[in-house]
């Protein structure tokens, strides 16, 4: 992946002390890299997410359909709140090591602050938000760059094609019309 000015620009802290608030640094061979910043910043737009997925109703979680490219033009179904969570957590096992995702899981994922997780860890307050920064940017890379699908540009996971977007009206004044009433059957004969 090739990173430019504007996929940093947005993310970088303004008071950043290595990239300026320009969110590109200078890296080996000549060649610019994204500052910390925005990889920590990427990092925490996902993990704002993964909150708001777990957090919410698992009861209203919805099926959605999605249309896949391609000669045979098919359709999925997909809980894109699951698959999200699943991904997140799966990715972050995958990359860190053991000690990393130790303190990923007890911080980030059980909720532990980080006083319980250096006791836990036997770690110090300056260690323990060393590692925490570099978990950061190690997972905010990672979610930017998975192939073939990433997690970071949120709007671009979650968005699908609705099977209404698809399909036309077959009239006109069909919007106007107002909700749809959905015919539901009884489910048993009354006994009258």
């Amino acid at each position: 992946m090739i990173w430019d000015r504007s996929k940093t620009l947005a993310l970088a802290k303004v008071s950043c002390t290595h990239c300026h608030g320009y969110g590109l640094r200078a890296g080996r061979g000549g060649r610019e890299v994204p500052c910390g910043c925005v990889l920590r910043e990427i990092f925490r737009a996902c993990y704002k997410r993964f909150r708001d997925c777990t957090t919410g109703d698992r009861q209203l979680s919805r099926i959605q359909l999605e249309y896949t490219g391609g000669k045979d033009n098919r359709k999925t179904y997909g809980r894109k709140n699951e698959e999200y969570i699943a991904d997140f957590c799966l990715v972050s096992r995958r990359v860190l090591s053991t000690l990393e995702y130790d303190i990923f899981r007890f911080h980030y994922l059980l909720g532990a602050d980080w006083k319980l997780c250096c006791w836990r860890l036997n770690l110090d307050r300056g260690t323990f938000f060393h590692h925490i920064y570099r978990i950061e940017e190690k997972l905010g890379r990672v979610y930017r760059e998975l192939e073939p699908y990433s997690l970071f540009p949120l709007d671009e996971y979650f968005a699908s094609v609705r099977s209404f977007d698809c399909v036309p009206s077959p009239h006109p004044l069909a919007a106007r019309r107002g909700p749809i009433r959905i015919l539901r059957p009884p489910l048993r004969l009354s006994a009258a």
